[in-house]
């Protein structure tokens, strides 16, 4: 190589490297930046959907339910809230009725849900929330809340949540909506026993816009946890309902 070529091979290499640089930085911080926000507790609500709304138990403390009907998610007022009512076989969210009648006066649609636990008769679990949650035509499905595993198999965890749905589902006359994480939903529910019942995903790390997809439609998504809200002074969970409300009034409970 000549002395006259050194600088322009230096002068390229540098080009080289700078321009790679600038790439990687650009593409890293596309990847970082919205993980980021949302680590720092930045609600990002997604786009494109006109129905918004909320689910609460007793961890929020005492709702102003007139508040929360004048509150706006993306510029939208709630339209629903669901409520939790039971956990097990013998507990009840304190705040429960007081929740579920307030939202109903108020106008938001209400719907209660009940946090199974895995290692509880499904049975048990039934009949305990059938004996304290009274649902009303326009109100919401009744929704099973199952999020852990406490060491079952596959089969235990299948068996029991459709004891629980298909007992509810008699009692109420609706199919229940299931609840659970996205993870949750692709590893235990997505097999052809559980189609047909409306599904609630709780997925919070989305970006871009991201929607929750698996091999099936989903009705609710819980979007985020650390949602704010006039009437509430903690957290709140946020939620979106994919569809119009002429599609959420058929979901409900009918006369």
């Amino acid at each position: 190589m000549s002395k006259k070529s050194r600088p322009w091979v230096i002068l390229s290499t540098v080009l080289f490297l700078f321009t790679t640089f600038v790439l990687l930085a650009y593409f890293a911080v596309s990847y970082i930046a919205p993980r980021w926000r949302i680590a720092y507790d930045e609600v990002v609500v997604p786009e494109g959907y006109e129905i918004h709304g909320i689910d609460v138990s007793h961890y929020q403390n005492e709702i102003d339910w007139r508040a929360v009907s004048k509150a706006k998610i993306a510029g939208k007022t709630v339209q629903f809230a669901f409520i939790r009512a039971t956990m097990g076989d013998k507990k009840v969210d304190k705040n429960f009725q007081e929740n579920f009648d307030e939202a109903k006066q108020k106008g938001i649609i209400r719907g209660a849900y009940h946090f199974f636990y895995p290692n509880v008769s499904a049975e048990k679990q039934a009949k305990h929330f059938i004996a304290k949650v009274r649902l009303e035509p326009g109100d919401l499905p009744p929704v099973l809340d199952y999020e852990s595993t406490k060491g079952l198999s596959k089969e235990e965890i299948q068996k029991g949540a459709l004891s629980w749905l298909k007992i509810i589902e008699k009692e109420y006359g609706v199919k229940p909506i299931l609840y659970t994480y996205l993870n949750f939903k692709e590893k235990y529910f997505n097999t052809k026993e559980f189609e047909g019942y409306p599904v609630w995903i709780a997925h919070y790390t989305f970006v871009n816009q991201s929607v929750p997809s698996y091999d099936g439609t989903w009705k609710f998504w819980q979007h985020t946890e650390k949602g704010r809200l006039e009437g509430i002074d903690e957290k709140v969970d946020l939620n979106v309902y994919n569809g119009s409300m002429f599609d959420l009034q058929k979901l409900l409970i009918q006369e």
